[in-house]
């Protein structure tokens, strides 16, 4: 007989296991997607996000049983890019010049 932690264990893995063997159908289903985009521009788009919906219901699950965000999503406005200012211009021409 398993003891709960073992039971766990298994349950964790047959969701996982599930989840893979989901996420193999969605990258077929994908793949199929692009066929039918030639044909259908609505039913491209519901599919695609029929699958955008089905992958974030995956990866919520995926972080319940691990404790492990898949998807960490920010917010606001990204910050001007910043530059050493030993990799700036100035650097470069008086290093031309040695």
């Amino acid at each position: 007989m398993m003891s709960r932690l073992e039971q766990e264990q298994a349950a964790k893995i047959a969701m996982i296991s599930s989840i893979a063997s989901s996420q193999q159908a969605l990258a077929s289903i994908l793949g199929s997607i692009a066929d039918i985009a030639e044909h259908s521009d609505i039913t491209a788009r519901q599919l695609a996000e029929n699958i955008r919906v089905l992958t974030a219901y995956q990866s919520v699950m995926t972080e319940m049983l691990t404790g492990i965000s898949l998807n960490r999503t920010k917010t606001g406005s990204p910050a001007a890019p910043w530059l050493s200012s030993a990799c700036g211009p100035e650097r470069r021409a008086a290093a031309e010049h040695h």
